[in-house]
């Protein structure tokens, strides 16, 4: 049981939000006698990270929830399926299949991989594996089947009975051209398939009827049971009133929507959700990850490289500042994982709830003895030129002979993951030095200065011998460059592992026959 004084101290970003979420939403909660979170998704692509990311905050936000009131809480996953689709993603097959259902909702255009009855399905199901993955707790509701359920009726007729108010809201927020076509509820054609974007002639409330122009044509259509779709910021104020939702967060491109969504429910009866507006994910060219274009890592790529929970600290670092996601990221952030792991074991409670792996874990942080951090278990990937787990425990168990896999499973883990990143991601970019005459004599002296260590050493010691190998060979002012030197010979890199530290783990004499080789 956490102390009430550190729950009201905390500054952590998900009690910060939930302590938000009980003063804005106290009557309402305390009348339903739960808590609903909402996080949606537009299954006009494939599931990618950013998905991810939203679920794994909001569930973040529950954690916290849980130790601060004694409510249920439940997590809504929406999916947006009965939207038109609008354009063909790029990371799809069978193109020209799609092309041809273009506007159709997704649930009812084909499967272009002929997995499931439509794209829209399979891409739910996507959603749904990979969330299930990270073993997250959530209660998926898909667009079609509520709105031809009848499960919506209700809430459509009071959108119905609020048009005018709502057109009031929406226009003024569009150019002249689109006001004159504007609707808010988006019929189906009865023809194509099509989610129709015409103007409203006229509006039956009484029998929850609408006609359109469709081109010339009167198209009379009834608003329940899936003949007409919402606009979807209309939409999204509609789910949120239907759904009771008292939390949801969204990019910071959707803020202008919410706004005007926040006004419809308010218009309609009911207070917006609480709100949290996070920064957008970008590709290592800084543009805007896109489910469409399927730029930047995706989440099975990050899997093969780093554990879940890495991925879910990335989520966790400052979700207000737009990030990059890239292959490159990923060594970073599991190094700090690993360091971030390393300070739990002397925290005291108030600075376990500041610490990202308290959020990342639920609460349950392993404990587990760190043995190196993930960047020098790169470095030994390559020197040791090991290939496979067991190789690479054999070499760990020479110098380590106390250690057992079955104590590090985190470590056992982050053997396999070194190897696949190291031969994936950084062996092709790895751009070895070939040192000029007198960087040549520097290094054969740092050979000959290791003649005098052995693996006994403790490595504060190896490394004041390092320092000062430099020192006595023009690096007395600069020893950044010296060690560079060292590392753009050694490791083809500009940055590479504290030196003493990797001595004392890889072996003098085997650092010796590198560097050797790495000379000649």
């Amino acid at each position: 049981m956490i102390k009430k004084e550190n729950l009201d101290k905390t500054s952590a970003w998900p009690f910060v939000e939930a302590k938000k979420m009980l003063r804005e939403r106290k009557l309402f909660i305390e009348k339903k006698g739960k808590i609903t979170l909402q996080t949606g998704y537009g299954p006009s692509g494939l599931p990618h990270i950013g998905t991810f990311g939203e679920v794994a905050r909001t569930s973040m936000i529950v954690n916290a929830l849980k130790h601060l009131t004694n409510l249920p809480t439940e997590i809504i996953t929406f999916s947006d399926d009965m939207d038109g689709l609008r354009k063909v993603p790029d990371n799809v097959p069978k193109k020209e299949l799609l092309e041809k259902n273009l506007h159709k909702p997704l649930t009812q255009v084909p499967d272009p991989f002929d997995k499931y009855s439509s794209f829209g399905e399979h891409n739910n199901q996507m959603l749904k594996k990979f969330l299930d993955k990270f073993n997250f707790t959530y209660n998926f509701k898909s667009s079609t089947e509520l709105y031809k359920s009848g499960f919506f009726n209700s809430s459509l007729q009071v959108i119905l009975e609020n048009y005018e108010g709502i057109m009031n809201i929406i226009l003024p927020t569009l150019g002249k051209e689109r006001q004159k076509t504007y609707s808010p509820f988006l019929p189906i054609c009865p023809e194509t398939g099509h989610v129709l974007e015409i103007p409203i002639k006229e509006i039956n409330i009484k029998d929850s009827k609408i006609i359109f122009d469709n081109n010339g044509k009167e198209l009379e259509k009834s608003i329940f049971n899936g003949n007409c779709k919402l606009q979807w910021k209309v939409d999204w104020a509609m789910r949120w009133y239907a759904l009771d939702v008292d939390f949801e967060m969204y990019g910071k491109d959707l803020i202008e929507s919410a706004t005007l969504s926040s006004k419809i429910i308010k218009l309609i009866g009911k207070a917006n959700p609480s709100g949290f507006a996070y920064e957008l994910f970008l590709d290592e060219k800084g543009e805007k990850i896109s489910k469409s274009r399927g730029n930047g890592i995706t989440i099975d790529q990050w899997l093969e490289y780093a554990s879940p929970e890495s991925l879910s600290l990335y989520m966790y670092q400052n979700p207000k500042r737009a990030k990059k996601l890239y292959k490159e990221i990923v060594s970073k952030t599991v190094d700090e994982y690993l360091e971030l792991l390393e300070k739990t074991k002397n925290q005291d409670e108030l600075q376990l709830l500041m610490n990202p792996l308290w959020h990342v874990h639920n609460s349950d942080i392993p404990k587990e003895q760190m043995i190196m951090s993930f960047s020098m278990l790169l470095n030994l990937v390559e020197t040791s030129n090991a290939d496979s787990k067991d190789l690479l425990w054999k070499f760990v168990k020479k110098y380590k002979k106390n250690i057992l896999e079955k104590d590090h499973p985190i470590f056992d883990k982050l053997i396999g993951y070194a190897i696949k990143y190291f031969n994936d991601v950084l062996k092709k970019r790895k751009k070895y030095k070939k040192p000029n005459s007198d960087e040549r004599i520097a290094l054969e002296a740092l050979v000959n200065k290791l003649d005098d260590c052995n693996d006994k050493m403790l490595p504060e010691d190896i490394q004041t011998i390092i320092y000062s190998t430099g020192k006595e060979n023009g690096y007395s002012k600069n020893l950044r460059d010296w060690f560079k030197l060292i590392y753009e010979v050694v490791f083809g890199d500009e940055n590479g592992p504290r030196m003493g530290f990797f001595i004392s783990f890889f072996g003098v004499k085997e650092t010796k026959d590198l560097i050797k080789n790495k000379i000649k």
